[in-house]
């Protein structure tokens, strides 16, 4: 059987409707200059997390920030939860690097991340 653990929240995207004027916030607020800075994700390394920015609420239409549980086997987890009652919202899909990433919704619509690094 594939390892459906979880590894714990270590990525949480928050969405912006400008990059330009929301990283020196996130920069002063975490201490540091951001590792990933382009048009469409500014992402900060800070005490083991990632801390991304994403613009326009990002490819899911965000509207608030999407803590992203990372997990060994994202298929595995995503019909674990599915079977449990939460619904696929974005099914899993590469978002460069090997890098898998897909949310469901729970019962009260809150949105879950999901993220397999290959």
């Amino acid at each position: 059987m594939a390892d459906s653990s979880t590894r714990g929240i270590q990525t949480v995207l928050h969405p912006v409707s400008d990059l330009a004027r929301a990283r020196p916030v996130y920069a002063a607020l975490l201490g540091t200059d951001p590792q990933a800075d382009s048009e469409y994700y500014v992402g900060f390394q800070a005490e083991g997390q990632q801390i991304g920015l994403v613009p326009g609420g990002g490819p899911q239409g965000m509207t608030s920030p999407v803590a992203y549980w990372h997990v060994p086997d994202i298929e595995a987890k995503l019909a674990e939860v599915t079977a449990a009652g939460a619904t696929v919202h974005e099914p899993a899909h590469d978002v460069g690097g090997g890098r898998l990433v897909a949310t469901v919704t729970d019962p009260d619509g809150n949105v879950l991340g999901l993220l397999q690094d290959r």
